[in-house]
């Protein structure tokens, strides 16, 4: 029999970040660059190395759905679930390799979407003299050690590095440290060889190798793709929302409307399903129709008895949610209401940064204007209000996208 050469690229994109503005629902690992998720982008570096021979992803068990999007057509191992912890989910995609085992491991953050072939190739021919690998970068900043909010000492930079992924390692000797270790929590599998006591060298990693943890983070990586790929072009996409509510002929016991997230004073409730909030639904369709996602109704039917009396901040965040979904940011909202009363100057800044809070956008992002029908048909009778919506949402494509 041969000797087992084969190299496998274990890529995690099990975790939950909590770190990144945009994420909402979706994992940052599924967020898009360039049309691409995040994930796509580190498998596809492996996929060009010939020196790996195959890949396994280690996946949240909710994100299967997503999962399968990010993987289309790719021919890779079936994926196996991680646990509470990066250290057990990469234990576990270890350990379902065990019936078929590699003799090299590279074990990458999906989150590190530019890992490029030349480190790659670095970790896996450094295995041949070494049990285990990691990239990394000189620290350039002045470290400062803090306690209570005080500096407390400035730490000697010239021997601190930044550790990055792919960490390489010998398949047997990584699975048998991780079991024996299971109990402790590192931070990566270059520390579990450390405690043991395992010498791990390292190799020079790269700026442009940089995890996506933050908002910042992922703006980042957006400029970093679009200007990798060449092929790609930044378009802004238009959507426009309407709503129209009619107020009851009677004062309400309340006397208060919902309208753009806020509680507003008024005799005369609003007729609808939900809380009948037609500046957030109207904002809502824009930007569904920003990006081809249909209508209100066919999301939030007023036939569902589900949304009955629903708040329409969930509505909108499912929107933003999709614009996040198909890679988009959202650029600029403009909004109209029309109504005699109430007048909403009052309420302009309270709704305006309500609606940014749910977008987690700037509210500089948000306009809101207070019009009136000049006592012209139901409007102008004081009967109803309308809301009309431009939102404008940028996205980066390929240039040669229909």
């Amino acid at each position: 029999m041969g000797q087992n050469t084969r190299t496998i690229a274990l890529i995690t994109a099990a975790g939950r970040g909590s770190r990144i503005i945009s994420d909402y629902e979706t994992p940052k690992q599924y967020l898009k660059l360039c049309g691409l998720s995040i994930l796509r982008h580190s498998i596809n570096a492996f996929k060009k190395n010939s020196d790996v021979d195959d890949i396994m992803i280690i996946i949240h068990p909710d994100d299967i759905e997503l999962y399968n999007e990010a993987i289309a057509g790719l021919d890779i191992l079936p994926p196996v679930f991680g646990g509470s912890t990066r250290q057990e989910s990469v234990r576990l995609g270890l350990e379902a390799l065990k019936a078929n085992p590699p003799h090299k491991v590279l074990i990458h953050d999906a989150a590190r979407p530019f890992i490029n072939n030349k480190i790659i190739t670095a970790v896996i021919r450094q295995l041949d003299i070494s049990p285990a690998v990691i990239p990394a970068i000189p620290v350039d900043d002045t470290i400062k050690k803090c306690g209570d909010g005080k500096i407390l000492w400035t730490v000697e930079r010239s021997d601190l590095w930044r550790a990055q992924t792919p960490q390489g390692f010998i398949f047997n000797d990584i699975l048998h440290y991780h079991v024996l270790y299971k109990d402790k929590n590192f931070t990566d599998d270059a520390t579990i060889k450390e405690y043991a006591g395992i010498p791990v060298t390292i190799i020079p990693g790269s700026q442009n190798n940089f995890k996506v943890t933050t908002d910042e983070d992922f703006e980042r990586a957006s400029s970093v793709a679009a200007f990798n790929f060449g092929q790609t072009i930044r378009e802004i996409r238009v959507g426009i929302g309407y709503d129209i509510h009619k107020f009851e002929d009677k004062p309400s016991e309340t006397e208060k409307i919902m309208l753009g997230g806020i509680e507003i004073s008024y005799p005369f409730k609003l007729i609808g399903h939900s809380d009948a909030d037609a500046l957030l639904h109207a904002i809502t369709d824009s930007l569904l129709g920003a990006v081809g996602g249909q209508d209100i109704g066919t999301h939030f039917s007023d036939k569902d008895p589900k949304w009955k009396n629903s708040n329409s901040a969930s509505f909108l965040k499912y929107a933003n949610q999709m614009v996040l979904n198909a890679g988009g940011k959202i650029v600029n909202i403009d909004a109209n209401i029309i109504c005699e009363r109430p007048k909403i100057g009052p309420y302009r800044v309270a709704i305006q940064e309500r609606i940014a809070s749910i977008l987690q956008i700037n509210p500089s992002r948000i306009n809101i204007k207070g019009k009136t029908n000049e006592q012209l048909d139901a409007v102008g009778r004081g009967e109803a209000i309308i809301c009309q919506v431009v939102a404008s949402v940028r996205f980066d494509v390929w240039a040669d996208e229909d």
